[in-house]
C-alpha cells in the first residue's frame, strides 16, 4: 500500500461550472446581450484594455478568461495580493514572445488591481501605450479614488452588478442538472430553500454556488435541501458590507440622503441594512448627529440634543435597546423640519478666515484685564449690549476693520428658524437706522 499515493482534490462547485463560451455565462446582460457596448467591442474585434468595477463573485475573472477566448488571445494573470513589479515584467516578456513566436495578442489579468501601489500601476503604461498588452483589472473598489489617473485614461471602465434572482436561479439550475455539478446525485432544492440561499449570497455568485455545495454534502442522493438544513448551515450569514470599501459609504450616503429628504422609510430601510452587513452602530450614530447640526440645526434645535441621546444610550445600552434609540433618532430627524443655513454659514466664515489670514482683532471688542492694556485702548468704547434697548447695540460693528460686515448665517423660513429669520430681519432693520460704528484698529 502506498501511504504518499492520495486522490486528486476534486474542484470546488464554483470551478466546476466555470463557463465555457460567452453565451454560458451568467449575469452582466447590460455589457454582454447583443448589442450592448462590450459585446459589440468583441463581436468587431476591437479588444482594449478595461477596468471590471464590481463586488466579489459577480464573474470579474470568468469574463477576463472568456474575452481571451473569444477574441484568441494568450492569457496571463496575476494578484495584486502576492505580485509585484517582477510579476509584471515576467508577464510583459511572456507577451513579447507570443507576439513574436505566434502573432498573439496577450492579456493580463489583474485580480484586485486596487492594492497594488502607484509606481506599480505606473509599470503597466509603456506596455498598455504601445500594444505589447491588453490590460485588464479587476477591482471590488471605486476606481476613481484606487487607480491612477493615467491608467484610468488608458483603460475603459465596465461596471458589473451583482446578480439578480433570475441570473441565481440559473446558477443553481446549472448545478443541479449537470454532471459536472450535482447532477449525479438527483438532488431538488424548492422555493423556500432557494430564497433562503439568495438572501444569503446576496447577490455573490461563487458564495451561493459555495452554499449550495455544502448543503449538498449534508444531503441525501436523490433527496431534497431543504429549509432546515440551511438554517443549520448559514446561521446567521451577513450580507455584503464592506467596512472600509464602495458599499459601506454608498449605505451610509443612502441613509444620509433619505433623512435629508424627509423619508423616515428610506432612512430606516438604509439603517437597518447597515446593521444587518455588521455595521458598528456607534458609528451610525455619530453619523447621525452630524446630520442633526447638518440638515436640521435651529429649524429644530431640539434634534441634536436627541440625536445625543441615542448615541449616549447606544454606549450604554448596546443592542438591541441602542439600536431602538437610534432608528428614534433617525425618524425624529428625517421628519423634521430642514435647514442648512449653519452648516453653510459656518462653510463660508471658514472660506473667509483662510482667505483673509490673521486680520487683527479690534480695540473695542478685545478683553483688558490689567491697566496697561486699558491704556493702550483695549475694550474702549464697547457697547454692553445689556445697556442698550432690547439688549442690542444697534449699529454696532463685530467685524475686523478690513471686512466689512457679512452675513453668513441665512435662516430659511422653515421651523424655529422661520422666526430666527424674523428676529434678525428686525434688528437689521434696525442697524440700518442707526450709523454704523466703524472704528480704526
Amino acid at each position: 500500500m502506498d501511504l504518499f499515493r492520495s486522490e486528486p482534490v476534486a474542484q470546488p462547485l464554483a470551478a466546476r461550472l466555470r463557463p465555457s463560451n460567452l453565451d454560458e455565462y451568467v449575469g452582466q446582460e447590460h455589457l454582454l446581450a447583443r448589442g450592448k457596448p462590450l459585446r459589440e467591442a468583441l463581436e468587431q474585434g476591437a479588444l482594449h484594455s478595461m477596468i471590471f468595477w464590481g463586488p466579489p463573485g459577480v464573474g470579474k475573472t470568468t469574463l477576463a478568461r472568456l474575452l481571451a477566448q473569444f477574441c484568441d488571445a494568450h492569457f496571463e494573470t496575476v494578484s495584486a495580493v502576492l505580485a509585484g513589479v517582477k510579476e509584471i515584467r515576467q508577464a510583459v516578456e511572456v507577451a513579447k514572445q507570443q507576439a513574436g513566436q505566434y502573432g498573439r495578442r496577450t492579456i493580463l489579468f489583474v485580480d484586485e488591481v486596487h492594492r497594488f501601489n502607484k509606481s506599480q500601476q505606473d509599470a503597466f503604461l509603456p506596455y498598455v501605450e504601445d500594444g505589447t498588452l491588453i490590460f485588464i483589472g479587476a477591482t471590488t473598489e471605486n476606481p476613481s479614488f484606487e487607480l491612477n489617473n493615467a491608467l484610468l485614461s488608458r483603460a475603459r471602465v465596465y461596471v458589473l452588478k451583482s446578480l439578480d434572482e433570475a441570473a441565481l436561479r440559473k446558477l443553481v439550475d446549472r448545478a443541479l442538472n449537470e454532471e459536472r455539478g450535482l447532477g449525479k446525485r438527483n438532488l431538488r432544492v424548492g422555493d423556500e430553500a432557494f430564497k433562503m440561499l439568495m438572501a444569503a449570497a446576496d447577490g455573490d455568485g461563487r458564495r451561493m454556488l459555495n452554499f449550495l455545495e455544502n448543503a449538498s454534502d449534508l444531503a441525501e442522493d436523490g433527496g431534497e435541501i431543504g429549509v432546515e438544513l440551511l438554517q443549520s448551515l448559514l446561521g446567521d450569514s451577513r450580507r455584503r458590507f464592506d467596512k472600509g470599501g464602495e458599499a459601506f459609504y454608498d449605505q451610509i450616503s443612502a441613509l444620509h440622503k433619505s433623512v435629508r429628504g424627509s423619508n423616515p422609510d428610506g432612512a430606516l430601510y438604509w439603517y437597518a441594512r447597515m446593521l444587518d452587513g455588521g455595521c458598528d452602530p456607534l458609528y451610525i450614530a455619530r453619523r447621525v448627529v452630524r446630520m442633526a447640526s447638518e440638515d436640521i440645526g435651529n429649524a429644530d434645535p431640539r434634534a441634536l440634543s436627541l440625536c445625543l441621546a441615542a448615541w449616549d444610550v447606544q454606549e450604554r445600552l448596546g443592542s438591541p435597546e441602542g439600536e431602538l434609540a437610534v432608528a428614534q433618532a433617525i425618524t425624529y430627524i428625517a421628519c423634521a423640519p430642514k435647514s442648512n443655513a449653519v452648516y453653510m454659514g459656518f462653510k463660508a466664515a471658514m472660506r473667509e478666515a483662510a482667505e483673509h489670514g490673521s486680520l487683527e482683532v479690534p480695540l473695542h471688542l478685545r478683553n483688558a484685564p490689567t491697566k496697561l492694556m486699558k491704556q493702550l485702548g483695549y475694550g474702549e468704547e464697547y457697547r454692553y449690549a445689556h445697556d442698550e434697548p432690547d439688549a442690542y447695540a444697534a449699529g454696532e460693528d463685530y467685524f475686523p476693520e478690513q471686512l466689512e460686515p457679512r452675513q453668513y448665517y441665512q435662516p430659511v423660513p422653515r421651523g424655529l428658524e422661520l422666526k430666527i429669520g424674523e428676529k434678525l430681519k428686525h434688528l437689521a432693520e434696525r442697524d440700518r437706522a442707526s450709523p454704523r460704528q466703524r472704528r480704526k484698529p
